[in-house]
């Protein structure tokens, strides 16, 4: 992101710039990779279709990944993201778009820092919310 998000620019309900992401089979071995997470319901259709899955699924931690970036590419470089919480409600597919969104919920100024709760997700294609969250940035004011 090349410009700065500040406090003064956020209000309740504002919508976090959407990220859209297409993961590849081969970028979820790179993942399994660096995550050292081998589960191979990841990288295997044929033991994901044994286990009862659709397919190989994208890794839970990797759609967290993508909703950090979300966050940190919207808050821009003088943001700080201090907390995030997600849970795993459903499943993504590699060859399908996931779509990283968000929301302001909560603004406020608590010991000298700009606070922003946020709620945030991931969807699929259907528009279903597959990794719900919420999040705690903060923000640089403009003064």
């Amino acid at each position: 992101m090349s410009d700065q998000l500040y406090y003064e620019d956020v209000v309740e309900g504002t919508e976090i710039t959407p990220l859209i992401k297409n993961p590849t089979p081969m970028q979820l071995v790179k993942f399994a990779g660096a995550s050292e997470d081998f589960n191979p319901i990841h990288y295997d259709k044929e033991k994901a279709l044994s286990d009862g899955l659709p397919g190989t699924i994208v890794h839970g931690r990797l759609k967290n990944a993508f909703l950090i970036q979300v966050l940190t590419d919207w808050i821009g470089n003088e943001g700080f993201l201090k907390k995030i919480v997600i849970q795993h409600r459903g499943m993504d597919l590699p060859g399908h778009p996931i779509v990283s969104r968000g929301t302001v919920t909560r603004k406020y100024v608590e010991n000298g820092e700009n606070l922003i709760e946020c709620e945030v997700w991931t969807e699929n294609e259907k528009g279903e919310k597959t990794a719900p969250g919420t999040a705690l940035v903060r923000l640089p004011s403009r003064g």
